[in-house]
């Protein structure tokens, strides 16, 4: 059961020092407020001008009001303020934690951001006034397309909940920036072996001495990108989410993704909760990665998940696997989701059923075809067979194929 919120307070956030042990920036009192921190711009010892801050806070702290009205007299702030508060308790209960450890998780981390650029930008304005000029001049504002629609999707889902809830009844439009390009990057066998045996085999580095000006690192015993071999191999081979993947256990459990190493399957779906657009299906799991689950479950059968590191579950792996993909020397443009990528292409370039792939990745055929189509050897044949093949009652009237697309071009005496 979550902790009851402490209510607005004020703490001290410690100084922070650079990599050579000099402070980088003085200790400061912040205010703390149901995960949130606010600035006082008060160093340590002006404890009296932090208490006056607080008591300012306080005082003009919005509640927003929660009844029906017209779109010109609600405030956006008001709009995002009621989705915040209800998306913060379902993130919360899918991640198990409470409202002191929330910002630990990065996609609480991230959502809170995105609310925060959002009513720094439009938290004065009138629900009324949302509208595609508006929500153009937010993305221009923003300058990264994918970034600017990503805070605007959050946008429409809070006035779409403020909506549902009954608190206002007039329809107002969000206008998105169009999508970019969907990605196409994926790995090669040789590129994806390479990159789990880098995690298999590196060491961490350490001086070897304290004296700062031995500067020379060498090799210890540690092994700090394990896990991650293990993150790729449950990627590659079943085309999961990160998500999904974090959470995968032998034991069934609320919040974990059960696989049944006794049957095969793997339940994707986090046990306890609901079925969202992310596709994630209960699939069979391939012979070559069943056999890994059930060794690594083996080597510690009282281990919850299979990917851990220092015996704790993970929640994100995007920092170790970019240093993975540095040391393996990969180049730029991969992430956990390139092993997705990876999968859907594998499973095209070996000439996969479209439908069974689809339901395989938990992805529609539709997006399938578009995205990864292209890599199927049967990818438009009959199309490329056809327009290749001579016409033998063409040939009859004094025509024959020509060179460019298979177009039936006429032969003249003085040339084309």
């Amino acid at each position: 059961m979550p902790r009851r919120s402490k209510g607005a307070r004020l703490q001290l956030k410690a100084a922070r020092r650079n990599k050579g042990g000099k402070i980088s920036h003085q200790a400061t009192w912040i205010i703390r407020d149901n995960g949130r921190d606010v600035s006082t711009g008060c160093a340590a010892n002006e404890i009296a001008a932090a208490e006056q801050k607080l008591r300012d806070y306080i005082d003009s702290k919005h509640t927003p009001k929660r009844r029906i009205r017209h779109i010109d007299d609600i405030a956006i702030a008001d709009v995002l303020s009621i989705y915040l508060d209800a998306q913060l308790d379902k993130l919360r209960g899918r991640f198990n934690v409470d409202s002191e450890s929330e910002d630990t998780i990065p996609d609480i981390r991230k959502f809170k951001k995105r609310i925060e650029r959002l009513n720094e930008w439009g938290g004065a304005k009138m629900l009324g006034e949302v509208n595609g000029e508006a929500c153009r001049s937010y993305a221009k504002k923003r300058g990264k397309r994918g970034g600017a629609r990503r805070d605007l999707e959050d946008l429409r889902a809070a006035i779409g909940h403020h909506a549902a809830e009954g608190y206002h009844r007039e329809i107002v439009k969000v206008s998105l920036p169009e999508k970019g390009q969907p990605r196409d990057k994926w790995l090669t066998r040789s590129d994806a072996a390479k990159l789990v045996w880098t995690c298999w085999r590196y060491r961490e580095m350490q001086k070897g001495s304290r004296r700062p000006m031995e500067d020379v690192k060498v090799p210890t015993s540690k092994r700090p990108l394990r896990h991650l071999a293990r993150f790729i191999l449950l990627g590659i081979y079943s085309g999961t989410r990160a998500g999904a993947i974090a959470a995968a256990s032998p034991i069934p459990a609320i919040g974990r993704s059960y696989v049944d190493l006794e049957r095969g399957r793997y339940y994707r779906l986090k046990q306890g909760s609901a079925k969202t657009n992310k596709r994630q299906p209960t699939v069979p799991i391939p012979f070559r990665l069943l056999a890994h689950l059930r060794r690594w479950h083996r080597i510690d059968p009282e281990a919850k998940h299979f990917v851990e590191y220092n015996g704790r579950p993970i929640t994100s792996v995007k920092t170790a696997f970019k240093s993975a993909v540095r040391l393996a020397g990969l180049g730029p443009g991969i992430s956990p989701h390139t092993l997705r990528h990876t999968a859907a292409t594998w499973l095209m370039q070996r000439g996969a059923d479209p439908w069974q792939a689809a339901g395989y990745l938990g992805m529609s055929l539709e997006v399938l075809l578009n995205t990864y189509g292209h890599h199927h050897p049967d990818y438009l044949s009959d199309a490329v067979e056809k327009i290749a093949k001579r016409d033998p009652a063409g040939e009859r009237k004094g025509v024959v194929s020509g060179a460019v697309s298979g177009a039936v071009i006429p032969i003249r005496r003085n040339g084309v």
